[in-house]
């Protein structure tokens, strides 16, 4: 696209984690990205930038009698930036991914090591060096929390004073600084940059407040990543002000100056101005990132139509009408290159001989397409490379979880993170049912399906290890009960990453995509599986709904409550156990679990999940139970159609043009960082 741009993040040591399963149980194992080093970076040792922690402030009058404040630091951590560079497709443009590691600004202690303190003459250098160790430690306990905090401040400082210095190679001063850098929040991990861009614009480059907050705002916009209150990130103030004290003391400012512009657009409303505050005071004192990355930034951008409507509704309303203007949205989008042209080469062969390769890099030409959904020839084509792909999983199961799947049956896919707002359960539920009915009929006939899931939750996610638990507790009944006769499968694939996706989104017959409505921002996997022919199965959240829209309302099977009916449903008091009591076929699903059926009569293993759908169900499985099931059913119909099957997975493949990566970076360089492409030029030599 011809894009100048620079990425910024941490350089970790090790990922996640590997996950493996023991006994059904999600194990994790620590995953070493740089077990063998990384060939594609470049250490650049003369970009290090030292990170400060920790101390205290204190005021001083500078050479100039002006007023100013010094960060007294307790602790100094070193940043060393690697560069890993970043071709573009089919252009001469390179950019960079910028990741910094972390050092120890403290020497080697000898004097501890003399005295026979020998891990005390290393544990200022491990405890720096932690933060670049662990992408996501658990935050469970306050030391993880902390880590946490350190490891996003370290990223920030780092990332800005590197701004900076690149910034006063070509210019003398930073006056401009907004008009030559466009900085993109990604979500509010990042947000304690506002602070730290206004520490360094005042303290190290001596500007005056007024000139120093322009600046900031013009420079940051902020993409909102979540609907999910307890992902808006908050950090306690004994905590912050511990690890930055000079920024809650500009943070504190900010919120003053912040409030005060309240007060004057909406007069006596206290209520407004405790929501609005950057400093939540209903318990212990926390710092609202979200509300500083909002008060501090230009464009504040949801990800999908749906989710931008729902920041201005409810999630970010006071801010919305603080500031209506910076509001807009941005759809997410995926790069074909990966998720169809690196992932299902022979799709792409056979789209290419139809319509050209234009369509590579402007994926709405793919709605050519539709000119052969009829063709008899290429439907046949087209089923012959989904069968393909089919039986390459089918081989992949057999050989990593010994299990033989029919490639000809109905591969009903879930592959995402494990949250119960995403709904695993649900899918579960259906299983199970499908399970009691052929139980209760051994000869009913049925559509044959190959269930698979494939997702990590977060170590410290109880319930979402249990529903992986419970689905390889089912799988294991499920896959060896004689009655089933191979219609079902029930198959969990461990460590899901981006190489296992590329195997999976070509053979997708069925994609859930089944978040309670108003939960999900977007989500991509759904857009990277109808790119390669899967139908949706889904409710109207997130991008779901852009996607209806887009392949049409008869090619997408839709079910659930709306946004606007779970608000209602909490609102008059929503009882799952009316429900579960009206519904037989729900009753039975959930009493086969309760019973230890899957368990091997352990009665109390599910119980916590058990409880939680029939006491609370906050996600409203119980209530959009009837209806998931009755569209499942239509699935079955429709899947024993090929031919009709066929048509619905070209046209949704044809009608994907409009979530590309490529149109939403364009949307952000139009309207939020305005930036044009910038063409390279190669010189012969």
């Amino acid at each position: 696209m011809e894009v100048p741009a620079v990425g910024y993040g941490i350089r970790y040591e090790f990922g996640i984690f590997h996950q493996g399963v023991q006994d059904g149980w999600q194990m994790e194992i620590p995953d070493k990205w740089l077990r063998y080093g990384n060939p594609w970076e470049i250490e650049r040792p003369d970009g290090t930038v030292e990170v400060k922690y920790g101390g205290h402030t204190e005021l001083f009058t500078d050479d100039k009698g002006h007023y100013r404040v010094r960060w007294v630091a307790d602790q100094t951590v070193i940043g060393i930036p690697f560069d890993t560079p970043v071709p573009g497709y089919d252009t001469n443009t390179v950019n960079t991914l910028r990741l910094w590691k972390a050092e120890s600004g403290e020497d080697f202690n000898f004097q501890a090591f003399n005295s026979g303190d020998y891990d005390g003459a290393v544990a200022q250098k491990m405890r720096s060096e932690t933060i670049s160790k662990v992408l996501y430690p658990n935050d469970n306990t306050p030391q993880g929390r902390q880590l946490r905090l350190e490891q996003q401040f370290f990223f920030v400082s780092c990332s800005l004073q590197d701004i900076i210095r690149t910034h006063l190679l070509l210019n003398k001063n930073l006056d401009n600084l907004h008009e030559s850098a466009a900085i993109q929040l990604n979500d509010t991990h990042p947000a304690v940059s506002i602070a730290e861009l206004m520490r360094l614009l005042m303290d190290e480059h001596h500007m005056d407040w007024a000139k120093a907050w322009h600046i900031t705002q013009h420079t940051f916009a902020y993409t909102n990543h979540t609907l999910l209150p307890e992902a808006l990130e908050r950090w306690p103030i004994a905590l912050f002000g511990k690890l930055l004290p000079r920024h809650l003391e500009l943070i504190y400012e900010i919120n003053q100056r912040f409030l005060d512009e309240v007060r004057i657009r909406f007069p006596d409303d206290d209520v407004r101005l405790e929501r609005m505050s950057l400093i939540d005071e209903s318990g212990e004192r926390y710092v609202r990132m979200a509300h500083l990355a909002c008060v501090g930034s230009h464009a504040i951008n949801g990800v999908a139509a749906l989710h931008t409507e729902l920041l201005k509704q409810d999630v970010l309303q006071d801010f919305y009408e603080m500031y209506p203007d910076r509001f807009t949205n941005k759809t997410n989008g995926v790069t074909p290159r990966r998720f169809i042209v690196l992932s299902n080469p022979e799709l792409t062969k056979l789209i290419t001989s139809k319509i050209g390769d234009r369509w590579i890099k402007r994926l709405e030409e793919l709605k050519q397409l539709e000119a052969f959904v009829e063709d008899p020839q290429f439907q046949l084509e087209w089923r012959r490379i989904k069968q393909q792909s089919k039986t390459a999983l089918a081989n992949y199961i057999q050989e990593n979880n010994n299990i033989t799947v029919d490639p000809e049956s109905l591969f009903d896919i879930q592959a995402k993170r494990f949250h119960e707002y995403k709904r695993q359960h649900l899918n579960l539920l259906h299983i199970v049912t499908l399970y009691n009915r052929i139980k209760a009929n051994p000869n009913i006939e049925m559509t044959p399906r190959t269930f698979i899931f494939a997702g990590k939750a977060a170590p410290g996610y109880f319930v979402a290890k249990l529903i992986i638990k419970l689905i390889n507790s089912v799988g294991s009944v499920v896959n060896r009960d004689p009655d089933v006769r191979d219609r079902l499968k029930v198959i969990f694939l461990k460590d899901y990453n981006v190489k296992l996706a590329q195997r999976i989104y070509p053979a997708a017959d069925l994609s859930e995509q089944i978040s309670t409505a108003g939960k999900e921002a977007s989500g991509t996997g759904n857009m990277k599986f109808a790119l390669n022919g899967a139908l949706t199965i889904g409710t109207l959240d997130g991008a779901n709904v852009e996607m209806r829209e887009e392949v049409g309302a008869e090619n997408f099977f839709l079910f659930g409550l709306t946004t606007e009916e779970v608000y209602a449903q909490r609102a008059a008091g929503y009882n799952p156990r009316d429900y579960y009591y009206a519904n037989p076929e729900l009753k039975l699903a959930i009493d086969r679990i309760a019973s230890g059926f899957f368990s091997q009569g352990d009665a109390e293993l599910f119980q916590p999940l058990i409880e939680s759908l029939l006491n609370h169900d906050q996600y409203f499985l119980l209530a959009d139970y009837a209806d998931y099931i009755a569209c499942q059913d239509r699935v079955s119909a429709v899947y024993r159609d090929q031919p009709q099957w066929t048509r619905l997975s070209i046209l949704n493949s044809a009608r994907m043009g409009k979530f590309s990566s490529d149109r939403s970076i364009q949307d952000y360089c139009q309207d939020i960082w305005q930036i044009e492409p910038v063409a390279v030029e190669l010189r012969q030599c």
